[in-house]
């Protein structure tokens, strides 16, 4: 053939291969497999058959590229149009055919001109291939990568097969009733999609800043392909819900946390994990802005959960690119927008500020009027052992003390909420648990200081819990509220709770134990041995050392702990901003009480159990004290109940002395266990929190007997 000829036929041969097809003189290479995906993929492979002059070969053969990369590209879209790649790479899929369409259109073009212009040469269409060359070459390179994060490429598959990072999507997957083909096909690999397709872009996009060709291209590309995104995230911004077929979406919503649960069992799993970021698939463009857009979505989520969001109207003038200079302005402004509803919704249309208020009186026992008139009708009842407490009289008599007309609680729309339940663990043992790592837990059985402090299970055996040591309240919460008052910060009031119950009565046994040593004519009859009126006066000085004990205690837990803290929230609440500052904030106040009542140390709170157990043993020891006495000394009966034999009783110092000997090992017991607590306040107000030198300073009042002299008479 002529030179002529030769450059005719390659002409002819080319204009089929740019549209992937074997030409007469241009064939596949032996190694290519048409109906083989991964083939396709990776793009035709041509070789041109021998006896064409060199120089038509060198041209023909840079003119080979743009055929394997639109062959390539074209393979690229038919893979990644399917389901699974998600909209985005839908869109980017459509945006690239749109290319591919005016590819063949050029071609077309090529070819008229072949048929129709004498001059048309292998060097004219070389030129008029150079753009689109170009552009096919920055196609089929992003191709590639996609491919490759992919693994979809050859030389990936060996390292894809012991990929298995991403199991938790399968699982989720296989939970909502999914397949796993549609998390990529193979176990464990993970597909390109959504905002990783758009990362991808950007970053491209900016490596290519000196081009303005490609720069242009992937620009066209980015724009198109973050339609669908741009969708999904104003419908999140303004509607709070997500629409998300394909899991591409920054959001992950786990849908089978349901608000229908809260009723039953009210967590902050509805809060924290309904909705997470998926933190590897965040586009470059909403990284800064990320938990802003996750907070938006949030709120508003609740918001319209409670029917306070028209999902009927459409987004309307929204920035559909990420090009928009109003695009942050509209993430900006949607965030402020959902966090303002939703704090509208709490303190105003759901009441929160009541709800703290009715929850302090309750289980902070404020103004508790009615809670001393319960504890007084239920007194038989929660004498009983936990297990045997009968739980439907004691709420029965909680009912009736609510409604006790002057009561604090009669004017009080949430009474209905409060419960009465039964903890049959100790308070110190389920103080143990939260300070303990694992005791919190869910699902925990055990937990490291039950093996660690046996001196605390001997203290407080469960088996002896009485029903006032077991009572708890429990608190119900509509939603949304069970957002800010969830289980965990109900967890917090009652351990709260159970401790100051704990204090009010010790102090009403010793209290009743002072009614004993001022009424009884064992106590108020002055005995003609000096050995026994001593022995009365260090009963006495011991009740009241243990009274002052106690009192201060709760003085100072309620009035300047509580109280205090209380303000500081309440204070906060009217200056909050944010959701999440509001939550964090009730957290914090609960937390700070809790460290300040040293509930959250557990050597102050094994101290603190031996101490009070101390007094608890003491004040139930009166009435036995009492009769005790008699033995000793029987001129202290009282006259109806005085021997009527011949002879008036010896008096008993063998007994005496053991009175004597039990009352030193009470009073032994006491102050070195309260010198051991000043010691540990002294060293923790230092270390930790200065708010216990306060405490220090009012329960000395209690280590001395000289301090104590004058309260004995007042008790």
């Amino acid at each position: 053939m002529t030179l002529d000829l030769q450059e005719a036929s390659i002409l002819e041969d080319l204009l089929f291969v740019f549209m992937g097809y074997e030409g007469q003189h241009i064939r596949f290479r032996g190694d290519y497999n048409p109906a083989s995906e991964s083939d396709r993929l990776a793009g035709p492979q041509f070789k041109i058959l021998p006896g064409l002059d060199p120089s038509l070969r060198d041209l023909a053969n840079t003119m080979l590229k743009v055929a394997t990369h639109y062959g390539a590209v074209e393979a690229f879209v038919e893979v990644h149009s399917r389901e699974e790649f998600g909209a985005v790479n839908h869109a980017l899929c459509s945006s690239i055919r749109r290319l591919l369409k005016e590819y063949l259109v050029l071609i077309a073009q090529l070819e008229h001109q072949f048929f129709t212009s004498p001059s048309f040469t292998l060097h004219v269409l070389h030129l008029h291939t150079l753009p689109t060359s170009h552009m096919m070459f920055q196609l089929y390179s992003l191709a590639r990568e996609m491919l490759r994060r992919n693994s979809m490429l050859e030389d990936d598959l060996e390292d894809s097969v012991d990929d298995f990072d991403d199991m938790e999507n399968i699982l989720e997957s296989l939970r909502e009733g999914g397949d796993i083909v549609g998390t990529g096909g193979v176990p464990g690999s993970k597909i390109c999609k959504g905002g990783s397709v758009l990362g991808l872009l950007t970053l491209r996009l900016a490596s290519m800043a000196g081009d303005p060709a490609a720069r242009s291209l992937l620009s066209l590309l980015l724009r198109e392909a973050s339609r669908p995104y741009m969708n999904m995230l104003n419908e999140w911004l303004h509607h709070g819900m997500i629409r998300d077929p394909h899991g591409e979406f920054l959001i992950k919503e786990q849908k089978s946390i349901r608000r229908e649960r809260l009723e039953e069992d009210y967590t902050d799993e509805y809060w924290e994990k309904r909705y997470t970021i998926r933190d590897g698939d965040v586009p470059p463009q909403l990284e800064g802005v990320k938990e802003k857009v996750l907070l938006a979505g949030k709120y508003l989520n609740v918001v319209r959960e409670c029917g306070g969001v028209d999902v009927s109207k459409d987004v309307g003038d929204v920035p559909k690119s990420f090009e928009d200079i109003r695009f942050l302005e509209n993430v900006n402004s949607a965030y402020a927008h959902a966090n303002e509803s939703l704090l509208n919704l709490l303190l105003t249309t759901h009441a929160l500020p009541a709800r703290l208020r009715s929850l302090k009186h309750y289980f902070f026992l404020d103004r508790s009027d009615f809670f001393s008139y319960f504890l007084e009708l239920g007194a038989t009842e929660l004498q009983k052992q936990a297990k045997k407490v009968n739980v439907g009289k004691l709420q029965s008599l909680l009912d009736l003390a609510l409604r006790q007309p002057g009561s604090i609680a009669v004017s009080d729309p949430f009474k209905e909420d409060v419960k009465v339940q039964m903890n049959e663990v100790g308070l110190t043992k389920w103080l143990m648990r939260v300070v303990s790592v694992s005791g919190i837990d869910e699902g925990a059985t055990t937990f490291e200081e039950s093996h660690r402090t046996p001196a605390i299970s001997s203290i407080e055996d469960d088996k002896s819990v009485i029903g006032f040591n077991a009572l708890e309240l429990d608190y119900s919460v509509p939603f949304p509220l069970s957002l800010v008052i969830s289980r965990k910060t109900v967890l917090r009031y009652q351990l709260l709770f159970r401790y100051l119950l704990s204090l009010r009565h010790l102090e009403t046994l010793l209290v009743q134990a002072w009614q004993d040593h001022n009424t009884l004519y064992t106590w108020k009859h002055k005995s003609k041995y000096p050995q026994v009126e001593l022995w009365k006066r260090r009963a006495w000085t011991l009740r009241a050392r243990m009274l002052v004990f106690v009192q201060q205690l709760l003085y100072f837990c309620t009035s300047e702990v509580v109280e205090p803290n209380w303000n500081g929230l309440m204070k906060r609440l009217g200056e909050v901003r944010t959701v999440d500052e509001l939550m964090q904030d009730h957290v914090d106040f609960l937390d700070t009480c809790l460290k300040e009542c040293m509930l959250t140390n557990s050597k102050l709170l094994k101290i603190h159990a031996k101490i009070m157990m101390t007094c608890t043993m003491f004040a139930s020891y009166t009435s036995h004290l009492s009769k005790a006495l008699i033995t000793a000394d029987p001129d202290l009966a009282s006259p109806s109940a005085k021997y009527m034999g011949n002879e008036d009783p010896a008096f008993d110092q063998a007994r005496l002395d053991k009175l004597s000997d039990n009352l030193s090992k009470y009073e032994e017991n006491f102050s070195r266990h309260l010198k051991i607590l000043l010691d540990a306040l002294n060293y923790y107000a230092a270390t930790e929190t200065v708010v216990l030198l306060g405490l220090c300073a009012r329960l000395s009042t209690a280590s001395n007997d000289a301090d104590t002299q004058g309260l004995v008479m007042t008790g």
